[in-house]
C-alpha cells in the first residue's frame, strides 16, 4: 500500500546518468558524518515493515529524513517513516534506518540500495536487515509472530542491483554469494534469541518484486525452489553488502501465511497490525545481538 506522503517524488541527486556512483554515495556520507561529531557506524541496521518501534533500541543523537540525504529515494509505503536514525545500541555506534525504499515504488534496485552503499562508505562492517515476511504453508509450521533467520535466499524479483556500470570502489564484478548471510552471526543471533526466549528459526527467504502478494502457484513454486518465507525486499541489500564486503545478518518475523488456493484475502493493514506486537520482542532481541557482535 502507498502513503500519500510524498507518493512518487524523489528528493536530492537525480540517480540516472553519469552523476550517479560514488560522488551521490560520497555527498551522502559526508551529509550524514557532519551531522554527528565523530560519527563513524560500525553496526547498520534496517527495519522493515511495522517495526519502526525497534527504534526505540537506538540511543538517537540525530534523525535525518531521507529526503534530505543527497540521492536517496523517498519511502511511501505505510509502516515505513523514512529516517536515518544516527546514535548508539549500548557501546556501539550505528546507522539504523527506519524503514526502507522498495523495488515495487518504482525505482531501480540502485536507488533502493544507496542506503547500503552510504554505509560501506561510513565504514560500517556488520549489517542487520529485518523485514516482514509470509510463511509458505505446510514449512516448518511457521505462523504469524514467529522470528527467523535468513540462511540463505532465491532472487525471483527479476533484476540485481548489481547490473549496469561497475564501480571497483564498491567490490567485486562478480562476488561470490556462497554465504550471502554470515554464518557466525546466525549462531550470535540464535544464542541471543535464547536468552531472550525467543524461539529462532532459520529458513530460506524468497524474493519476490511485489507490490502485488504472491499467488497461491507461485507460492506452491517457491516451496519447491526450497524457500520456507517470501517477501519483497531485503535481498536486493544483501547482494550489495556482499558485494561491500559486509557481514550480514537477515532476520525476519511472520506477518501472515502466504497465500493459498481458498485461503482468506491477505492485506498489508493486517502486515502492520502483526508489526505492532513485535517491537517489544525484537527490541531487546537486536540490543543483545549488537552487544555479542564479534568485533
Amino acid at each position: 500500500m502507498r502513503s500519500s506522503r510524498n507518493a512518487g517524488i524523489r528528493k536530492g541527486v537525480a540517480m540516472k546518468g553519469s552523476d550517479w556512483g560514488t560522488q551521490t554515495v560520497t555527498r551522502a556520507r559526508d551529509m550524514l558524518r557532519g551531522t554527528v561529531r565523530g560519527f563513524a557506524p560500525k553496526v547498520g541496521i534496517v527495519l522493515g515493515s511495522g517495526l519502526a518501534e525497534v527504534v526505540s533500541v537506538v540511543d538517537r543523537h540525530a534523525v535525518v529524513p531521507f529526503e534530505v540525504v543527497p540521492g536517496m529515494a523517498v519511502s511511501t509505503t505505510d509502516g515505513h517513516r523514512g529516517n536515518f536514525i544516527l546514535g548508539c545500541v549500548g557501546s556501539e555506534m550505528v546507522l539504523c534506518m527506519q524503514g526502507r525504499v522498495h523495488y515495487y515504488e518504482g525505482y531501480d534496485l540502485r536507488e533502493v540500495t544507496l542506503p547500503i552503499r552510504i554505509m560501506q562508505a561510513l565504514g560500517v562492517e556488520f549489517l542487520l536487515l529485518t523485514a516482514a515476511v509470509g510463511a509458505v504453508p505446510a514449512r516448518q509450521g511457521l505462523k504469524p509472530g514467529d522470528f527467523a533467520v535468513i540462511a540463505d535466499h532465491i532472487n525471483l524479483m527479476g533484476a540485481n542491483p548489481l547490473r549496469g556500470p561497475h564501480v571497483p570502489e564498491w567490490g567485486e564484478r562478480f562476488p561470490d554469494m556462497t554465504e550471502v548471510y554470515d554464518r557466525q552471526l546466525r549462531t550470535v543471533a540464535r544464542k541471543a534469541a535464547l536468552k531472550k526466549g525467543i524461539r529462532l528459526r532459520e529458513v530460506v527467504y524468497a524474493a519476490f518484486p511485489g507490490p502485488s502478494y504472491e499467488t497461491p502457484a507461485e507460492v506452491r513454486m517457491a516451496a519447491r525452489l526450497g524457500a520456507q518465507v517470501v517477501g519483497m525486499s531485503v535481498v536486493p541489500e544483501a547482494i550489495v553488502a556482499r558485494q561491500a564486503g559486509m557481514r550480514t545478518l537477515g532476520m525476519v518475523y511472520v506477518s501472515n501465511v502466504a497465500a493459498t488456493a481458498g485461503g482468506r484475502s491477505l492485506s498489508h493493514v493486517d502486515v502492520l497490525a502483526i508489526g505492532r506486537k513485535v517491537p517489544v520482542r525484537m527490541a531487546p532481541l537486536i540490543r543483545e545481538i549488537v552487544g555479542t557482535l564479534p568485533f
